[in-house]
């Protein structure tokens, strides 16, 4: 984390010398010796990032203190941006005659000295640093350590990780809950018959079960039988290929005959071995595995001899998983509810029979349901409260200080211990990434492009494809879980495990990386740069004092319950420093005064507030990146906003609560010279007036465009801009009302990467260009009133994901005859005269969801729908009285007006059932 750090700061530094040069007069001197010394320290934080969990006491001082200074150069470099920008803002809008007069003024030379001397005695500091650190020799505290520690905390015992993994060995089947269709699925597929060498599987978040499960199928009668020959090795972070080698060795009679094993060399062992097993069945389990290198060592010396041989493999990471093999991958999930609190009873409750005790119930849920399923928390939690006697009070202290007993209580030690070797082994990129999604509340559903724009503002990331990769690690890796996904399978919204929310608070407050607020009292000021307030059961917020706030470089505000969602109106004040505000859904009236002049502010998320209008400064927010204002009462942006020449995100819309009404999105107002903002990527909704449509084309890094407003005689400009748009990914085009007729043929070709395509309003056609769209993964047609048949013009696009169909066909029948291999999602709303959906068999193969809303002529669902390979739900609201008695039966006496119909799949059964659920 010290490393990230000084890293932030040594991009910050660079980024001044480069850019800010009029500006540095007086100070460039010592800001250049301190970026000498930030980078003569990366190398030694290199190395203690990778020793992470395992350090002396005086390295850890020593990195800590580094953090600090780190954070107080950023301090230093921040505020005196921020004095001479602001004094820029008084006298005039060009920076560099500015900076050339200003300098000769008596407030700008004291600020000068005042900033060197601040930087000299930092300087000094450094050095200092370099002095101790010699002399006590920290440097050297990383050599001589054993390359098999793994990254706990407190007192380490290299040996830990192995006998917590061979102890699952001796688990009885009763340990095992909630898991027994999953082994049913391992047994098969390790006796199934094939006789190729296979490779399966096991993957899942730190506790989740994977090598209780493994172990106890390992042991099974019916396996030892199967196989003629079995091993177990624990691998772990770090290892040595030659003594994994060995340590499969000594597991079979071969070992008896080999006096010399011991000093074999690397390629004896694996002679060794390959000779030993070339004839056999085998089974080789690798538990905790970190990285797909061990089985391209170790595939090398296994045979494939066609003997039906297995290899499993348990990790936490996807990619690792599924490197071998994509089709024998187990994911081990979280327990569902009945399953997880049988399981915490039997742990917490032995001496009752695994009963809760009546006076306990409700206590006991609630710490049951914060594991949210994790077996390992599940079974440690329940061993904790076991030994508490049924007493309230002492379950009460559990409940209310699960933070401190997690990091404290060593019966809990064992759950961090193995849900921090996750973190440490990230690079040190990823645990500012990771670390940063517990700003959010418990149980929160971080949106994927909010989380990305956020690392993105931070200055963690600098490309929107690397923030991705970063996001899809944290995922694969089981720090994150993905808690929607979109047509194309890629995470819509993720969400952090409470436990893994837990330590990261911990780890945090160690770090001084977030500090969490409940807005009741101020915080102590301790050098935190980021807050996060969680306002509940008030109207304003307490958040800390004024040095504190002026400080700040992040604020997020929460409101957790309906009182603060209803009354709270007012933001704290008192930061100047500020990159990141976001309020999102905080129902704020009004902002602070000083926000225009923030001049750090790179993001202002003002989603959900019941902020009116915009200040009329807000050109002053020279920095700023992304202004995100959807579903705000705000209808105009004032003529200022043209001045933000660093502005990549615009997204200001309000939608009405009815998905089925025409104008059930609605645009603002730009000014005329929006489109002088050449560094804007994402533009939506914007309302379409005088020549905005003719000068958009002008904007060529626009990523994403949505127009409001369009009308018919707008066509040729549109088609001409839109054209001129290559990097297009998004696109929504809305007519200024249901009647008015495009037609869009004028398009000669469609920007290539285009991925998703929103038409709203009367068509004649589809436009001839959507069936080149080959990227496409996403296609609404609203209002369209289609009267011919247009399927065969979008059934071949190869990767549409998701199809929405409103109001948009005036038929009586729809026919999928073929095509629509992608396709996942499918919606069909308010076609009034629709009688018929027809599917021919083979089309639409990987339909999970359909969707039918107020289509009252449908006497029927399609044909063979129930037998659909991946369909899991369907649903139906204001539907034919036909299409309910099919589902639920002709002797249903009630009309419901919702109908959701789904598989479901009870533990031990082969095939799903459908069920239904009325509303």
């Amino acid at each position: 984390m010290s490393l990230s750090s000084v890293d932030l700061v040594l991009g910050k530094i660079i980024s001044i010398l480069e850019n800010k040069a009029s500006l540095l007069s007086g100070v460039r001197d010592e800001i250049t010796e301190i970026k000498r010394e930030l980078q003569s320290m990366k190398s030694f934080l290199e190395d203690a990032d990778k020793a992470a969990g395992h350090c002396s006491r005086a390295k850890e001082n020593w990195v800590a203190n580094v953090r600090d200074i780190a954070s107080e150069i950023e301090d230093v470099l921040d505020n005196f941006i921020y004095h001479m920008s602001k004094q820029q803002q008084w006298r005039g809008n060009r920076l560099k005659s500015f900076f050339l007069k200003g300098i000769h003024f008596p407030q700008n030379l004291s600020l000068k000295h005042k900033t060197a001397d601040k930087l000299q005695k930092i300087n000094k500091e450094l050095e200092n640093m370099h002095y101790r650190n010699q002399r006590y020799r920290v440097d050297h505290q990383l050599e001589g350590k054993d390359e098999k520690m793994e990254g706990t905390l407190g007192n380490y015992d290299p040996n830990w990780l192995k006998n917590e993994s061979e102890s699952s060995l001796f688990l009885k089947d009763d340990d095992l809950v909630g898991i027994e269709k999953t082994q049913y699925d391992l047994l098969n597929w390790l006796t199934d018959g094939e006789l190729q060498r296979t490779v399966i599987s096991v993957v899942g978040m730190g506790g989740s079960g994977k090598t209780t499960l493994v172990a106890n199928t390992f042991n099974k009668e019916r396996i030892k039988q199967h196989f003629e020959c079995c091993a177990w090795i624990t691998v772990s972070r770090r290892y040595a290929f030659p003594e994994l080698i060995r340590s499969m060795i000594k597991q079979f009679p071969i070992a008896e005959n080999l006096e010399n094993l011991n000093a074999m060399s690397y390629r004896d062992l694996g002679a060794t071995i390959f000779n030993y097993l070339h004839k056999m069945r085998y089974l080789i389990v690798l538990d905790d595995v970190w990285s797909i290198e061990i089985w391209q060592q170790l595939s090398r010396v296994l045979p494939n001899g066609g003997n039906g041989s297995r290899v499993v493999i348990t990790t936490r990471d996807v990619d690792v998983a599924s490197f071998q093999c994509r089709s024998h991958v187990l994911e081990l999930n979280s327990l569902r509810d009945d399953a997880a609190w049988k399981l915490f009873c039997m742990k917490a409750f032995p001496s009752n029979g695994g009963q809760c005790p009546s006076h306990l119930d409700s206590l006991a849920r609630n710490l049951a349901e914060k594991c949210e399923g994790l077996p390992l928390a599940i079974v440690a939690l329940g061993g904790l409260l076991s030994c508490k006697n049924f007493r309230t009070d002492e379950w009460r202290r559990v409940h209310d200080n699960l933070n401190w007993e997690l990091t404290n209580n060593p019966v809990l030690g064992n759950v961090k211990s193995i849900l921090l070797l996750s973190y440490h082994h990230l690079p040190y990129r990823l645990k500012h990434c990771f670390l940063y999604c517990c700003m959010f509340p418990e149980d929160y559903r971080i949106k994927r492009r909010r989380l990305i724009r956020l690392w993105m503002a931070e200055g963690f990331v600098q490309e929107e494809v690397v923030a991705e990769k970063y996001l899809h690690e944290l995922i694969c890796r089981c720090l994150l879980q993905v808690a929607r996904r979109n047509e194309s399978g890629r995470p819509k919204a993720c969400k952090m495990h409470d436990i893994l929310r837990e330590l990261a608070l911990s780890i945090s407050k160690v770090e001084k990386f977030v500090a969490k607020s409940d807005g009741k009292e101020e915080i102590e000021d301790n050098g935190i740069h980021r807050l996060s307030i969680e306002a509940k059961d008030q109207k304003e917020i307490k958040a800390a004092g004024k040095s504190s706030l002026s400080r700040l470089h992040s604020l997020f505000v929460f409101a957790v319950d309906d009182i603060s969602r209803s009354s709270f109106n007012r933001l704290p004040s008192g930061f100047k420093l500020l990159r990141v505000l976001d309020v999102e859904d905080m129902p704020i009236k009004e902002l602070p005064a000083e926000l225009v002049n923030l001049f750090n502010l790179r993001y202002l998320n003002l989603t959900g507030t019941l902020v009116k209008e915009l200040p009329k400064s807000i050109g002053k927010l020279y920095n700023l990146q992304y202004l995100i204002m959807r579903e705000t009462p705000i209808k105009e942006l004032p003529p200022g906003i043209v001045k933000l020449k660093n502005l990549r995100y615009l997204l200001a819309y309000q939608s009405s609560v009815n998905p089925l009404e025409f104008d059930y999105v609605y645009g603002i107002v730009v000014p005329s010279n929006i489109c002088s903002l050449k560094s804007l990527q994402v533009l939506s909704f914007v309302e379409a007036r005088g020549s905005f449509i003719k000068e958009v084309g002008r904007m060529t890094q626009l990523t994403s465009l949505s127009l409001y407003n369009v009308k018919e005689a707008d066509e040729k400009d549109l088609c001409l801009s839109i054209g001129n748009l290559s990097l297009l990914r998004f696109l929504a085009v809305m007519s200024s009302n249901k009647g008015e007729k495009r037609k869009m043929d004028a398009l000669v070709s469609a920007p290539p990467r285009l991925e998703k395509l929103t038409l709203a309003g009367e068509l004649e056609k589809v436009p001839h260009w959507v069936n080149s769209l080959h990227s496409l993964t996403y296609l609404s047609l609203l209002w369209s009133r289609l009267r011919d048949d247009f399927l065969p013009h979008i059934q071949a696009l190869p990767n549409l994901g998701r199809f929405a169909l409103v109001n948009a066909y005036e038929g009586e029948r729809l026919s999928f005859l073929e095509g629509f291999q992608k396709l996942k999602i499918l919606q069909i709303w308010k076609c009034p005269r629709l009688k018929e959906i027809v599917m021919n068999k083979g089309v639409m193969p990987c339909l999970q969801e359909l969707e039918i809303v107020e289509c009252q002529e449908l006497v029927t669902l399609p044909h063979g729908w129930e037998s659909l390979p991946d369909l899991k739900q369907v649903s139906l609201r204001d539907v034919s009285r036909g299409i309910i008695e099919e589902i639920c039966g002709p002797e249903i006496l009630d009309q419901p007006k919702n109908i959701f119909v789904f598989r479901e799949q009870q533990d031990g059964e082969a095939v799903a059932r459908w069920m239904y659920q009325m509303h």
